[in-house]
């Protein structure tokens, strides 16, 4: 917390407290910056997408060419992030991660910049190679840095990518020590058949990571593209005092692993909701952050995150335009 934040906040002319979580997320944007006056323009929603061999593996109701239709409906600006990214007057960045789609043109708000053409299925073995994660957090990071070169103030996180819950699921249970069977829910959909699949996938690889003697080794074989590169631009962004502000699930898992490997890779994050998937709150207790919406969400797409940057503007006006009691009688 800023030293003088809460002083800040108690001075105001208005009883200590009496605005709630709303005192709370300007504490928590404070932090982030490390400044009374935090910026909350310019704001860029950044999305990382990828894919994910497992989906081979009847984890879900839909097939991975569903990642590549959303993303042309994001990069057409018709998609459900696309929309609320606008709305709340955000810069809209897609970067593939780790796509199978072909055939995205070039040009402002798409980078393509992936590390491969879908992960391995984690049923089976590793999902990807250490050398390949690296690659992914590196990307993941320099997006991160080029958006703090650019004068970025809130990063807003998210994802897209058929069958990255799997993963997400694993991820969370391996780095918050969680039953597996915790952290299962439905994703982007599944019937009686498909989630018992997914159950029965999610424990075998994580029993297989647990037994991995190389924590990074064990990461990697349960992540995907997307998932590292948000992990890296998570740490390098909290390096630069940008504001990251975190969406549901899969980025949650993203976080667990930055929380892992790199300390202080939390420093600018804020949790901008918590989801109906049932291990988004176990890994939001796990990372030790608050989430400050609680609107039943399980889109992922960074719309969670979307809809929390009007209530940032609200809560730096709080610190920067309100008098303080003082100045009203005054003492």
């Amino acid at each position: 917390m800023t030293p003088d934040a809460k002083a800040r906040l108690d001075a105001l002319a208005k009883p200590p407290g009496s605005l709630g979580k709303l005192e709370r997320l300007a504490l928590r944007l404070a932090a982030t910056q490390g400044r009374l006056d935090p910026r909350t323009r310019p704001r860029r929603l950044v999305i990382f997408a990828g894919d994910h061999g497992v989906v081979a593996d009847g984890v879900g109701l839909w097939p991975s060419a569903v990642t590549g239709a959303m993303m042309r409906l994001m990069r057409e600006g018709r998609s459900s992030a696309s929309a609320l990214g606008r709305a709340a007057g955000a810069e809209f960045l897609l970067v593939d991660a780790g796509s199978l789609t072909e055939g995205l043109a070039p040009g402002p708000g798409f980078l393509d910049a992936r590390v491969g053409r879908g992960t391995a299925s984690l049923a089976h073995g590793p999902a990807m190679s250490v050398d390949e994660f690296d690659a992914a957090w590196a990307l993941g990071a320099r997006v991160a840095a080029e958006a703090a070169g650019q004068g970025i103030a809130v990063l807003a996180l998210g994802e897209m990518g058929i069958g990255n819950t799997t993963a997400a699921a694993a991820l969370g249970a391996l780095l918050t020590g969680e039953a597996p069977e915790a952290m299962v829910g439905p994703g982007a959909g599944a019937n009686p058949e498909s989630l018992a699949r997914k159950r029965a996938v999610v424990a075998a690889a994580v029993a297989r990571a647990r037994a991995e003697p190389d924590h990074l080794a064990a990461i990697s074989g349960l992540c995907g593209y997307e998932i590292a590169a948000l992990a890296g631009c998570i740490a390098e962004g909290s390096r630069h005092r940008l504001t990251l502000v975190l969406d549901g699930l899969i980025v949650g898992a993203a976080a667990l692993v930055a929380q892992r490997l790199v300390p202080g890779a939390l420093d600018g994050a804020i949790a901008a909701h918590v989801g109906a998937e049932p291990g988004h709150a176990r890994m939001l207790a796990k990372l030790g952050l608050e989430p400050f919406l609680d609107w039943e969400l399980r889109l992922g797409e960074g719309s969670g995150a979307a809809l929390l940057l009007p209530l940032l503007d609200a809560a730096a006006a709080l610190l920067t335009e309100v008098a303080t009691l003082a100045e009203v009688t005054g003492g």
